[in-house]
C-alpha cells in the first residue's frame, strides 16, 4: 500500500508552471504568439479542494515588467536549494528550456529580448479573469492574500491603500495577512480592517502592553466537503524592518509555539486541512514547518519567489506564487479522512497580452487611477539601461537612486534600502512619474543627509549582512542587502557577523574608508521618528530631469565571495 508521504512526493509529478499539458508544446505557441487563455489556464481538477494563492502584489494594479533576481543566496542549510537558484541553474533544476515564455516569467536570462517578445505581466483585471475561471470550475475555491497588498504604487500611496482595498474586496479575497500595510500605521491599518468583509489573519499579532492576542488568528471555512483551518502569520520582525513608531501597540514575532498550539487546537476541532497562510519569507517558513507539526500547506509570502514546483518538508507543501501580480498559484487537493492525500499544482503566469482584462475590475482599476492620471502618467525622463531592482545587492534601480541622492545632497556616500518591490523598465522606456513611485513610494521617504564615521558604515553593512546571511533562518530579519553608492566594498557571505565586510573603498578618489574619518552620507526610508529631508522620489525627479537620459555603467563596487 503506498504510504501518505509517497503519495504527496508522486504528486510533485503533476505540478508545474503548466501543469501536465507539456511544456515545448506551450513554449512554441507563444513563440508564435499564438497561445491563448485556455491553454494558460488549462488544469487537469483532482480532488475536493481548491485553493487560489496570490501575494506580494505591492499595489501593482497595472501590468507591469518585473525581472526576477540575477543573484538569490542561500546560506548554511538553504544553499543550492530553491528559491535560492537563479538563472541557467534554475531552467536546469525545473527542466525550463531557455528563451521560453516560463523562462522569462521566472528568470533574469536574456530579459530584455524576452520582454520585448512577451510583453508585460500581471494586471488585476487580468488576475481577475483568471480568479473567476478558476471559480467557475471549482465554485468552493478558497481564494486567500498573503499580504504585501496595500503598499508599493503612486496610488496606493495617495489614497493610504484605499485603491488596492477596494480591488482585493471586488476580487473576492477571503482572508488575508500582513506586511507593509502597517506602514501606513496602526490606526489607518484598524479603520481598513474593520471594514473589511473578510477576517485579517494575524496569530502572531499580540498586544503590546498586554501581551495578548490582537487579531483573528484563523478562520475555518467548509469547501469541498471538507473543514480548512487557514492559520494568518504576519511578518515577524515588524519593528526590526520598519518603524516601530509607526505600530506601537502592537507586537510579532515567530511565536513557533503558538503556531503549534493553535494547529493542536484546530486539529482537536476536527479540521481536515490546515493551511499556513504565511508572510514569513521562504526560508524561515521551511524551518517553522520542520519543527510545528500538523501543517498540510504553507502558503508562503515576503521573500517574492517564484517557484514552479512546491517544496516538500516531512508531509508539508511549500507554495511560492511570485510577486508584483506576475502569478497566480492553484492547488487542487484530494482531503479524506482528516487527510491531505495528495495534490496538483499549477503556477499560472499572467501574461498581460494574453489573458482578457475582466471589464468591471478593469474599470474599478481606472476610476482608482483617474484622480490622478496626469500626475502619474507625466514623462520626467527616459532611459537607455535596463532598471530594475530585485537581487541580494545592487540593482540598476538603486544605482539610478544613490547616483540621484549623490548628486542632489552632495554627499560622498549614498545608502538605498535593500527592499524587494519596484518593478521594471526596458532600455528605450519612457520616465513617468509613476515609474518613480513604483520604486519608492513609502510613507517614510525623507532622504536625509548626516555624517557617520566609517566605522559606524561598516557597522551598519555588517548588521545588514546579518540579516540576510546569517545561516540560522530566524535571525534573517531584513531584506536585501543595502544598496551603496559611492563606496565600494568586498562581502564574504561565509564569514560570521563582524567579518562579513572589508576592502571599503571611497569611488571618488580610490581611498580606504577609515574608521575614525566622518563621511557626507544621505540616504532614505530611516526607521527614525522625525527624519528630515525632502521626499527621494522628488530627489530622483529632479536629477532625472538634469540628465534627461538614464545611462547607467556596469556596477562592479560590491565583490561578492563565499557563495
Amino acid at each position: 500500500m503506498i504510504s501518505r508521504r509517497e503519495f504527496l512526493q508522486a504528486s510533485l509529478a503533476a505540478s508545474t508552471i503548466l501543469g501536465a499539458s507539456g511544456l515545448s508544446r506551450w513554449s512554441r505557441a507563444m513563440a508564435q504568439q499564438s497561445l491563448t487563455q485556455d491553454q494558460l489556464l488549462q488544469f487537469e481538477p483532482m480532488g475536493n479542494v481548491t485553493l487560489i494563492h496570490i501575494t506580494d502584489i505591492h499595489a501593482q494594479a497595472m501590468p507591469i515588467y518585473f525581472r526576477e533576481p540575477e543573484v538569490n543566496l542561500g546560506v548554511g542549510e538553504a544553499k543550492g536549494k530553491p528559491p535560492h537558484v537563479t538563472g541557467k541553474d534554475f531552467l536546469e533544476m525545473f527542466k525550463i528550456a531557455p528563451n521560453s515564455p516560463e523562462a522569462y516569467a521566472l528568470t533574469y536570462d536574456n530579459y530584455v529580448d524576452l520582454a520585448k517578445t512577451y510583453g508585460k505581466m500581471g494586471g488585476m483585471d487580468r488576475v481577475a479573469t483568471v480568479v473567476n475561471a478558476i471559480r467557475a470550475e471549482r465554485p468552493d475555491a478558497l481564494l486567500l492574500d498573503g499580504g504585501d497588498t496595500w503598499h508599493g504604487s503612486m496610488v496606493a500611496l495617495k489614497t493610504k491603500g484605499q485603491d488596492m482595498v477596494d480591488i482585493m474586496n471586488k476580487l473576492g479575497v477571503e482572508a488575508m495577512t500582513s506586511h507593509w500595510e502597517w506602514t501606513y500605521g496602526q490606526d489607518r491599518v484598524n479603520e481598513i480592517v474593520d471594514g473589511l468583509p473578510f477576517p485579517f489573519l494575524g496569530a502572531n499579532i499580540f498586544d503590546a502592553e498586554w501581551d495578548e492576542p490582537a487579531y483573528e488568528p484563523y478562520k475555518i471555512f467548509e469547501r469541498g466537503g471538507a473543514q480548512i483551518a487557514v492559520i494568518g502569520q504576519a511578518f515577524p520582525y515588524m519593528p526590526i524592518a520598519n518603524p516601530g513608531w509607526m505600530f506601537p501597540d502592537y507586537s510579532f514575532g515567530i511565536r513557533e509555539e503558538r503556531m503549534q498550539a493553535l494547529v493542536d487546537e484546530v486539529r482537536a476541532k476536527g479540521v481536515d486541512l490546515v493551511v499556513c497562510l504565511s508572510h514569513n519569507g521562504f526560508d524561515v517558513d521551511r524551518k517553522m514547518v520542520s519543527r510545528v507539526k500538523g501543517i498540510d500547506v504553507i502558503l508562503t509570502g515576503h521573500t517574492h519567489d517564484a517557484v514552479p514546483e512546491p517544496v516538500l518538508v516531512g508531509d508539508t507543501i511549500l507554495i511560492a506564487s511570485g510577486s508584483n501580480g506576475k502569478f497566480v498559484s492553484r492547488v487542487d487537493l484530494d482531503v479524506r479522512d482528516g487527510k491531505m492525500m495528495g495534490f496538483r499544482h499549477k503556477l499560472i503566469p499572467i501574461f498581460s497580452d494574453v489573458i482578457e482584462p475582466d471589464k468591471e475590475m478593469a474599470d474599478l482599476i481606472a476610476s482608482t487611477r483617474e484622480p490622478y492620471k496626469d500626475e502619474l502618467e507625466e514623462v520626467v525622463g527616459e532611459t537607455s539601461s535596463l532598471l530594475y531592482r530585485r537581487g541580494n545587492f545592487n540593482g540598476t534601480w538603486d544605482d539610478l537612486i544613490c547616483e540621484a541622492m549623490l548628486s542632489e545632497r552632495d554627499a560622498e556616500i549614498a545608502m538605498s534600502p535593500g527592499v524587494r518591490w519596484g518593478t521594471t523598465l526596458l532600455p528605450g522606456d519612457k520616465i513617468t512619474r509613476e515609474d518613480i513611485l513604483n520604486a519608492t513610494s513609502m510613507t517614510y521617504g525623507e532622504n536625509y543627509r548626516t555624517e557617520m564615521t566609517g566605522d559606524l558604515i561598516k557597522t551598519i553593512l555588517e548588521d545588514v549582512a546579518d540579516n540576510i546571511f546569517n545561516t540560522d533562518p530566524y535571525y534573517q530579519q531584513g531584506g536585501d542587502m543595502v544598496r551603496i553608492g559611492g563606496m565600494g566594498y568586498h562581502i564574504d557571505v561565509s564569514k560570521p557577523i563582524g567579518e562579513r565586510i572589508s576592502n571599503m573603498t571611497l569611488l571618488k578618489d580610490g581611498s580606504e574608508i577609515d574608521p575614525a574619518r566622518n563621511y557626507v552620507v544621505t540616504g532614505w526610508a530611516s526607521v527614525n521618528e522625525g527624519t528630515e529631508g525632502p521626499q527621494i522620489w522628488d530627489v530622483i525627479e529632479s536629477h532625472i530631469r538634469k540628465i534627461g537620459t538614464v545611462d547607467l555603467k556596469p556596477n562592479d563596487s560590491v565583490v561578492v565571495t563565499g557563495a
